[in-house]
């Protein structure tokens, strides 16, 4: 007899075996189950294990059918299979019945007689318990693995080790649409982003050739036709040293990324919303010290081209008539063609009037847009002949009331988001501010000028042979005009008269109080022309019509043109430098004494001007600024004038411009200057 399964089918007629001996230890030993079947499905003949597999004895099997003494179901199932063999003459293979806690792996085969008739089955069991275990531990893990990509997303694929498709990938065909013909043609780089391919396919390439693992992020068109991004790794496995083939595992990072950039963008909000509050903290700083309109406009021009990247800025104020704009920033009215006109009407068609007219920013992100809020042909031939692109016009508004307008333009276009615009508004509200505060300023300015050098005179007097100059420069850095004065003028006596003087403090103020000082101190010199007297009687006058916290300090002297001698007082000023023909230049060591108003027994010393000699008087914005201090300024005067050629020290008018520029030189000129020189020159053979 013979099957076509691997278990050795014994030839058995009648049940006798041909050679009883391999028979008897072939069911003793063999560590199988084994057992004969008549055709009444009763046991002929069993061996040893299968008597043990049931927990029975050979002798309980025999002549019993498997129903009567094996228990439970297994009986039936075993007699049903053996009935199948005889009334279908052919085997039943491999039915794995568990017995105990063991798997049992049953086979039936027909046993025939020498004619060919079924005289019965045989009935083989073999132990496949690790075998089954194996199976199961084997499934259990492609169960965790099937799981674990699929609760992370993972698209699996697999290649030959020449990188080449030859499985089917049906997830990963079901995410990118993809056909089978298609997947098999080109595989999972048919469905990889235009862009990413030629990347990604060569580095795969690579990574194949040189057996190094392939890590990549791409782009993956999607059944939809949209695309998603993933990230994909794949390693080679091998077997024996060879790699047998490529698994490659893909994760949909769209989220991750869409989020990562999503935190991008809020984390560039954020720090230009930084950037733009810092900008604007800096801008109302900024403003605080600008004093005059065209510092306002330098100011606004830096911070809206550093804040919002503008090209081009331009500032322009209403005019008192409230019905013109003027420019403050030179070039003329944008936006119009011709000739720079500095002056447009408030009705005109342009960015900065609409903002001022309409009381509400003007934004226009590109020509079109510009073109259709404005209209006109000559907006329309400014479009064609500018290179600006995009523009943004914000009235000044203090109080409700209109002052003038911003506007900045690019040179691309430009889109102001809705952060950048609250931003700009900001900055036009606190521009605003500081143009009016600019303009009352300039016109307070204006004013203190023109009263101080009303107060100053217009020339002063020589009297030969004595030569008198003097300078007076206002301060730079604050624009503002404070209380240095200089005065001259001759007694009736034939002497003359110098002074110079100091009310400390700025603008009008300052100004009316050198006013009255000036005006006092002509007067009593008139009288009483001796300095200790007057500056006596301008202590006196200083109690009765000034307050404590007004200082004025001056130097007053008395000259005799015709000998050079005289008399000076000195209330609280500066020392004034002699300059010698035959020794160096030195400041007066004498008693500088008190300000005026202060309780003070005035004094006054000789004062004498020889031939060749010179006099400085000078005030502290000379010798005193930020970054130099007032002896290191009384030296650096006394340097500059040992270093003076003859020819300058021969002539005052030339002697102070030469002191006034080298002093000034370097340094920020934050306070008023004063000068005035007398000089006497050497008498001549």
């Amino acid at each position: 007899m013979s099957t076509d399964t691997s278990v050795p089918q014994p030839r058995i007629s009648g049940f006798d075996a041909s050679d009883s001996a391999l028979l008897t230890t072939l069911l003793r030993e063999a560590p199988i189950g084994f057992a004969l079947f008549d055709t009444d499905l009763r046991f002929t003949r069993a061996n040893d294990a299968l008597a043990r597999m049931h927990g029975v004895s050979v002798a309980d099997l025999e002549g019993r059918r498997p129903a009567e003494v094996i228990p439970g179901e297994l009986g039936g199932v075993i007699e049903a299979s053996a009935r199948k063999v005889l009334d279908e003459d052919r085997p039943v293979p491999d039915v794995d019945l568990p017995v105990g806690d063991r798997h049992w792996a049953h086979s039936w085969f027909p046993a025939h007689t020498a004619e060919g008739e079924v005289s019965g089955v045989v009935m083989v069991a073999v132990d496949v318990t690790d075998r089954v275990l194996a199976e199961r531990s084997i499934r259990r893990k492609e169960e965790r693995y099937r799981s674990l990509v699929e609760a992370s997303s993972q698209i699996v694929w697999v290649t030959t080790p020449a990188g080449e498709v030859v499985d089917d990938a049906p997830e990963w065909r079901a995410i990118t649409g993809q056909t089978h013909e298609e997947y098999a043609t080109e595989g999972w780089l048919g469905a990889v982003h235009t862009e990413d391919r030629p990347r990604i396919e060569e580095t795969w390439h690579s990574c194949v050739t040189n057996d190094r693992i392939f890590e990549a992020t791409y782009r993956i068109r999607t059944r939809a036709g949209g695309y998603r991004n993933y990230d994909v790794r794949a390693v080679p496995i091998r077997r024996d040293g060879e790699i047998v083939e490529w698994v490659g595992a893909n994760i949909d990072v769209t989220g991750k990324r869409e989020a990562e950039e999503m935190r991008g963008r809020l984390t560039e909000q954020l720090s230009a919303a930084a950037l733009r509050t810092a900008r604007l903290q800096q801008a109302t700083s900024m403003l605080a010290e600008a004093l005059t309109v065209n510092q306002v406009v330098s100011v606004i021009t830096e911070v809206g081209r550093s804040a919002i990247g503008a090209d081009r800025s331009a500032v322009a104020l209403l005019e008192e008539d409230k019905l013109r704009l003027r420019m403050i920033t030179p070039g003329g009215i944008p936006e119009l063609p011709g000739p720079a006109r500095e002056e447009i009407g408030i009705d005109g068609a342009s960015v900065m009037s609409i903002a001022v007219r309409e009381r509400r920013p003007f934004l226009a992100e590109n020509p079109t847009s510009l073109r259709l809020q404005l209209r006109g042909e000559e907006i329309a031939d400014f479009v064609r002949r500018t290179d600006e692109r995009a523009w943004v016009g914000l009235p000044l508004l203090a109080a409700g009331r209109a002052l003038g307008a911003l506007r900045f333009s690019f040179t691309r276009p430009r889109e102001i988001t809705e952060e950048e615009r609250v931003f700009l508004e900001a900055l036009a509200g606190q521009c605003a501010l500081a143009v009016e505060r600019a303009t009352l300023f300039e016109r307070e300015h204006k004013t203190a000028e023109a009263l101080q050098r009303s107060l100053l005179p217009d020339r002063l007097p020589q009297l030969p042979p004595i030569r008198l100059a003097a300078r007076y420069h206002p301060a730079t850095r604050h624009v503002q005009v404070g209380g240095d004065w200089y005065d001259a003028f001759p007694l009736g006596d034939g002497r003359v008269a110098i002074v110079i003087g100091d009310v400390m403090g700025k603008g009008v103020k300052a100004a009316a109080g050198m006013g009255r000082v000036r005006n006092a101190l002509r007067a009593l010199a008139l009288n009483d022309p001796r300095p200790s007297k007057v500056i006596g009687g301008l202590d006196r006058l200083f109690n009765a019509t000034e307050g404590w916290e007004q200082i004025t300090t001056l130097a007053y002297a008395v000259i005799d043109p015709a000998t050079g001698e005289g008399s000076i007082s000195n209330a609280g000023h500066l020392p004034p430098l002699r300059i010698l023909p035959d020794g160096p230049p030195r400041v007066s060591t004498a008693e500088a004494g008190t300000p005026l108003g202060w309780p003070s027994e005035r004094e006054e010393t000789s004062f004498s001007v020889p031939p060749g000699n010179t006099v400085v008087f000078y005030s502290d914005g000379l010798v005193e600024n930020r970054r130099r201090g007032l002896d290191a300024g009384l030296d650096e005067i006394v340097s500059i004038a040992a270093a003076a050629p003859s020819e300058v020290l021969a002539d005052p008018e030339i002697l102070v411009d030469f002191l006034v520029d080298r002093m000034l030189a370097g340094y920020d000129h934050d306070d008023d200057v004063t000068v005035l020189a007398l000089h006497v020159p050497p008498k001549t053979a």
